[in-house]
């Protein structure tokens, strides 16, 4: 069995383009007592995730993922409240930063862990639009306080690499490692 380490729901939504078939079970990996802080932290979230979940399902092959969003080397987690959220978003707005999302596939079989590396342009966000925006509860939920896929706030001008990797789960990597490994 395939189990996704995420009670995202774009996570699962977008593994389900690859498996029809697989089941969910969130690691209790409290992100915010891990004390990492450097670029490795989606790396090490997505091991650390995919380990306590493949240790309570040792025969089965387990999907892990995390994202950051990397802005003049400070990394932007998932906002802490509203205040937060509009801070992140009101530096994003009219600037590029970076995306890395980390996903680790492990079996009794194989262990891969990677970085897929996207570039996000942000459009200019005045602050009636950020308040809009985080009044929709949208971004409480999300690395960076957005989602690429909110389209209706067109806070994006435009996404170097993979826009699936941006909402937090590179479906074009993990299939073709799935496939490499003969998982799929």
């Amino acid at each position: 069995m395939i189990i996704l380490a995420s009670s995202s729901p774009r996570r699962k939504m977008l593994l389900s383009k690859i498996i029809p078939n697989f089941i969910i079970e969130t690691s209790d990996i409290d992100e915010e007592e891990t004390f990492l802080s450097s670029e490795s932290l989606s790396y090490d979230l997505s091991k650390l995730k995919a380990y306590e979940v493949f240790h309570k399902h040792p025969h089965d092959v387990v999907i892990a993922c995390d994202t950051v969003v990397i802005f003049n080397g400070i990394i932007f987690g998932k906002p802490k409240d509203e205040e937060d959220a509009f801070r992140m978003l009101k530096i994003l707005s009219s600037n590029k930063h970076v995306v890395l999302s980390s996903y680790t596939i492990i079996s009794k079989n194989f262990e891969v862990s990677k970085t897929i590396k996207s570039f996000v342009y942000f459009n200019e966000l005045d602050d009636d639009k950020i308040r809009k925006y985080i009044a929709s509860g949208s971004p409480m939920d999300k690395a960076g306080s957005y989602g690429c896929q909110d389209k209706e706030f067109d806070l994006i001008k435009k996404i170097d690499g993979s826009v699936d990797n941006v909402m937090g789960f590179p479906t074009e990597a993990i299939k073709k490692t799935l496939k490499d490994f003969k998982v799929i």
